[in-house]
């Protein structure tokens, strides 16, 4: 079968949940026989070019990276790569065409058009992010339309976005969750030398600063508790950096909150594998990968309590009310009092996440819908 992928930044890259998600289902299914051919925007990586060519891959061998042209640092960066890509894809000899996000699904109807079966996967409400002005809303929310109107199946990785969907426009969708790979623990070398860090020694976020992960609110908690674990702040902004100043300036008077910028490779590896507690502090997620791998390092998670992150963990996080800061001062002060606690979550959290959320079975539901 002979598919092609569009809707995310570039592969291989660590810059969002969509681009790995793009990665290993391009080279997972072409592992099984089939011709990928991936649609890379042209640009720098979020964070910084530093980090452009850092990942290398051998697994991506076997596929078709093309790169698409659009504008660089450009409100109409997206829109422009979008288009482009579906007028590619729609020309090409591709049997099949999967777009990724909301944005990009606005096209959908070029390649339905060219007689070209279409997979829409919903990464997130991304109309619903609160770093979107008026306008960029309009158009996620019209690609959310036209995904509803021309894909032949929609992917959502959420119980709650499939419900969005029903609800709202009465499309069925089909469920296939993201999933993640069992790593390897690495012990604390590379961030004792960068940070000082030893094993069990911080709290740890991991994933973009923006306003929807709520990152203000986990500064603002612990600088309220008292302990000499410090607070680990590990990913770069994406769109704007005015977020980011402001979680900055939350923590100017705590030396103990570490601000490590984006973070891949080895440090991302030892961060998730040393970690005491890892918060997820969302108040609006899609299906959280950061969640999903902080897990798979058995980490003792701590949530808020939105349907996107309790589907996830069930009863194997700990959660406390969206937006709620006493409760999540609570909940951190309880985990930091209560070593017992957070030991019997990492016992349980890796082989929970790892057999429940399988990348395997992910791709055979994905090529069952292609095929359908």
């Amino acid at each position: 079968m002979k598919i092609a992928m569009f809707g995310h930044k570039r592969i291989p890259s660590r810059e969002g949940g969509v681009e790995i998600v793009v990665e290993e289902l391009a080279k997972r299914e072409a592992a099984l026989g089939n011709e990928i051919t991936v649609y890379n925007r042209l640009g720098h990586h979020v964070s910084s070019s530093k980090f452009d060519s850092q990942i290398k891959s051998d697994d991506l061998k076997n596929i078709k990276i093309k790169t698409v042209f659009t504008f660089e640092n450009s409100k109409l960066n997206a829109i422009v790569y979008s288009i482009l890509s579906a007028i590619k894809v729609s020309f090409s000899n591709c049997d099949v065409v999967h777009i990724h996000a909301e944005g990009p699904a606005s096209m959908s109807f070029l390649p339905k058009l060219f007689g070209k079966k279409v997979i829409v996967t919903i990464h997130g409400l991304d109309w619903q992010r609160s770093k979107w002005g008026s306008f960029a809303t309009k158009f996620l929310k019209y690609g959310e339309k036209n995904a509803v109107k021309y894909a032949d199946e929609i992917i959502v990785l959420s119980k709650n976005t499939q419900k969005y969907f029903s609800d709202t426009y009465g499309r069925k969708t089909v469920y296939i969750p993201n999933a993640v790979n069992k790593p390897e623990i690495k012990k604390a070398e590379k961030i004792k030398e960068l940070y000082n860090l030893d094993k069990n020694s911080y709290i740890l976020f991991l994933g973009r600063i923006v306003p929807e992960k709520q990152v203000s609110l986990l500064v603002e908690a612990y600088n309220h508790i008292d302990t000499n674990k410090k607070l680990v702040i590990a990913g770069g902004a994406s769109h704007t950096s005015e977020y980011f100043s402001q979680v900055k300036a939350l923590a100017k008077d705590n030396k103990n909150v570490i601000f490590t910028d984006f973070v891949q490779g080895q440090v991302l590896e030892e961060l998730y594998s040393n970690a005491y507690v890892y918060v997820l502090p969302s108040d609006l997620e899609g299906m959280p990968l950061s969640l999903l791998e902080a897990m798979s390092y058995s980490n003792c998670c701590l949530t808020s309590d939105i349907a996107e992150c309790t589907q996830v963990c069930e009863q194997n996080a700990v959660y406390f009310e969206k937006g709620n800061l006493d409760d999540l001062i609570n909940k951190l002060l309880y985990l930091l009092k209560n070593d017992n606690e957070v030991q019997k979550y990492k016992s349980i959290s890796a082989e929970f996440i790892c057999k429940k959320y399988n990348w395997d079975d992910v791709v055979k539901k994905t090529l069952s819908l292609y095929q359908k």
